[in-house]
């Protein structure tokens, strides 16, 4: 069974050459919308994906616009708006040591370096300077859990778990 991420979703077209305006749900915009590679459109009720090579990418505002071979007019891309783009796990590519795919933490169970066991990982926040890990507590109140080296102590994709040692009033 194959794993599809989304990297972003057609809002609207752009002009009258064929490109689109993309919402960009992935880090690593540039990486992912170069000129040659393939983005797989999946579009509300169809069965099947659409393979697409990306032709131009440019930023437009809060926006990413893009082009696609075999389409240069606005009337052939209409019909994606509302359209999600996805590439399948191959092409996720790898990370630097101690970065990591929301994916790979979303589920994760949260224990202290003394073994209590804290709650699930639910949500990633981006507000700034770190992620901040949204873990449903024991008691169904969300505690929040900065992504930082003095409070995650270790993080193990593979076996679901982080182990941290949090910060004086941190699980209150």
């Amino acid at each position: 069974m194959e794993r599809w991420f989304n990297v972003g979703k057609i809002v609207n077209t752009h002009g009258i050459k064929g490109e689109v305006r993309v919402v960009s749900r992935t880090d690593f915009a540039n990486e992912r919308y170069k000129p040659g590679n393939t983005l797989y459109l999946f579009m509300p009720n169809a069965s099947d994906p659409i393979s697409l090579s990306v032709t131009t990418h440019r930023q437009h505002k809060s926006f990413d616009l893009l082009t696609f071979e075999g389409f240069s007019n606005v009337n052939e891309v209409e019909k994606f708006k509302t359209g999600v783009l996805k590439i399948p796990e191959e092409q996720l590519g790898t990370l630097e040591e101690n970065e990591y795919y929301f994916h790979e933490i979303i589920g994760c169970e949260v224990e202290t370096v003394e073994g209590e066991l804290i709650g699930k990982i639910h949500e990633i926040l981006t507000p700034g300077a770190n992620d901040v890990w949204v873990v449903k507590g024991k008691a169904g109140k969300d505690l929040l859990i900065p992504y930082i080296e003095d409070v995650v102590m270790k993080v193990d994709p593979k076996e679901k778990k982080v182990i941290i040692d949090p910060m004086e009033g941190l699980l209150s």
